[in-house]
């Protein structure tokens, strides 16, 4: 889930730590919260396979200690291919009425 959720935060821009860890709960519901630790070691291990890069963030307005990132490219079609699997298994799973939504 955290690799997951921190692909799914940065797909509208790029973002510095501690926003990518308030987006991740947003688009939890509060149902995944990540702590700095978990954080920081799954943003090495993206930037280690390339799937995220570390931009310059902006002047004069932020901490200027403060690391930005943003989605590589072919992490975009991955996220996209996550997304619509997905997708796909929750919608095989209504049909199959064992997906909340569907009716017993």
């Amino acid at each position: 889930p955290a690799v997951f959720y921190v692909m799914l935060s940065l797909a509208d821009g790029e973002k510095h730590g501690y926003a990518i860890m308030q987006e991740t709960t947003a688009l939890s519901d509060g149902k995944f919260r990540m702590g700095p630790g978990t954080l920081y070691a799954t943003l090495q291990r993206l930037l280690d396979t390339g799937l995220i890069e570390e931009v310059a963030g902006k002047r004069g307005t932020e901490d200027s200690r403060r690391r930005y990132y943003r989605l590589a490219r072919r992490a975009k079609s991955l996220l996209e291919s996550e997304l619509a699997r997905m997708d796909s298994a929750v919608r095989m799973a209504r049909r199959r009425k064992l997906a909340p939504g569907t009716a017993e």
